[in-house]
C-alpha cells in the first residue's frame, strides 16, 4: 500500500469549485491521516452553491466553506501540491521548488455549463467523480479511520 503524504494542497483559480471539491473528497476518503487544504489564485467571496449541493450528496458539507488565497497559505510547507487548472500550474511549480511534489490535474470547470438546473448539477457531479477517481489513483485506496 502506498504511503500517504502528510499534507496536500489543492489549487485552482477561485477556490470556489474544483479545489474545495478535491479537498473535501480527500478528507472524506482519508480522514485525519492527511492534512488537506485548498486555495485559489484569486479567491472568490464564497463557495459555488452547486458545489455545496453535489458534495452534500456524498456526505461532505461545504455550505460554510470560506475560500482562501494561495498567498494566505505557505504552499511549500505541503508534501504534495496539486494544480487543478492550467492557470494554477506555474505558481504550483514555483512553490514545489522547495521540495514539495507537484501534480497537474487539469480539471473541467463545471460553471461554464448552461441549461436547466439538473443538467448543470450533472456537470458538477461529473467533476466530483473525476476528482475522486484521480485522488484514489494518486493516493491509493481509501483508509479506514475513526
Amino acid at each position: 500500500m502506498a504511503r500517504l503524504p502528510g499534507s496536500v494542497l489543492y489549487v485552482c483559480n477561485l477556490n470556489r469549485v474544483r479545489s474545495p471539491m478535491a479537498a473535501g473528497l480527500t478528507h472524506k476518503l482519508y480522514g485525519p491521516s492527511m492534512a488537506v487544504e485548498s486555495c485559489g489564485l484569486q479567491p472568490s467571496e464564497a463557495i459555488d452553491p452547486m458545489v455545496a449541493v453535489v458534495m452534500q450528496e456524498v456526505g461532505v458539507d461545504l455550505f460554510d466553506y470560506q475560500p482562501k488565497s494561495f498567498d494566505q497559505l505557505s504552499p511549500a510547507d505541503f508534501d504534495v501540491i496539486v494544480a487543478l487548472s492550467d492557470e494554477a500550474w506555474a505558481p504550483v511549480q514555483a512553490a514545489g521548488s522547495g521540495g514539495s511534489q507537484v501534480d497537474h490535474w487539469p480539471t473541467d470547470d463545471p460553471t461554464t455549463g448552461e441549461g436547466p438546473r439538473e443538467m448543470r448539477l450533472e456537470a458538477y457531479r461529473l467533476v466530483r467523480c473525476s476528482l475522486e477517481r484521480r485522488i484514489v489513483e494518486r493516493f491509493g485506496p481509501p483508509q479506514e479511520w475513526e
